[in-house]
């Protein structure tokens, strides 16, 4: 199942974060940004428990978080989404997927994974701007599920329908949320429309290909 989360907000800083000539700085604020304005939909079924307050005029029956929420960005761009959920969030636990695709292959290569303790009674939102091939999104979900994570949620900005087919024909049970679903990729693997190399753009680097 995937869901477009298609706010007004949203779409109006995802316009930003396409324009080639918005600078690093306007960039990682805006997917930032985009990654809060989406946590309030991804989190709208976490389930409450009751509990009770003590308010300046009685006592309160009121609501609070019954599990975890652990946040996987996946390296590097996945970081850049962060910040903006944790604001929501603070309590959440924070594990890294190194997790890269070869340009030549488009193969998923590994090389790096650490996980908070008891994922597997937590909400997993694993994190990443683009959803392009699919393949490393597909891999990180099964080093989780590998690691005991049950409940998990993949959340992106951009996604291409190739990216997207190939997360549910491979984790049926996984919901994706995006920002929006493009176009599809060209011969190199990239998104279009798009918005370039996303992990480029939020850390100033300049190794996105010039012969696009």
């Amino acid at each position: 199942m995937h869901h477009i989360v298609d706010h007004p907000l949203i779409q109006h800083k995802l316009t930003h974060i396409r324009n080639k000539h918005t600078g690093t700085k306007e960039f990682r604020e805006n997917v930032n940004e985009i990654a809060g304005l989406m946590a309030y939909e991804i989190t709208r079924d976490i389930p409450l428990r009751k509990t009770e307050v003590e308010t300046p005029m009685m006592r309160c029956e009121c609501s609070e978080l019954s599990r975890d929420i652990v946040l996987i960005p996946v390296l590097r761009a996945g970081l850049g989404m962060v910040d903006g959920i944790t604001s929501l969030i603070p309590t959440a636990k924070i594990g890294h997927v190194g997790m890269y695709r070869d340009h030549d292959t488009l193969q998923p290569l590994s090389y790096y994974a650490k996980f908070p303790y008891r994922m597997k009674k937590a909400v997993v939102l694993v994190l990443d701007p683009m959803l392009a091939t699919g393949g490393s999104a597909s891999a990180t979900l099964d080093k989780l599920k590998s690691e005991g994570a049950t409940d998990l949620k993949l959340v992106c900005i951009v996604g291409a329908p190739e990216g997207l087919k190939r997360v549910t024909k491979d984790h049926p049970d996984v919901e994706v949320f995006l920002a929006a679903l493009d176009d599809g990729l060209n011969k190199l693997g990239y998104i279009i429309p798009g918005l370039g190399d996303a992990g480029d753009r939020l850390f100033g680097t300049n190794d996105f290909p010039k012969n696009l």
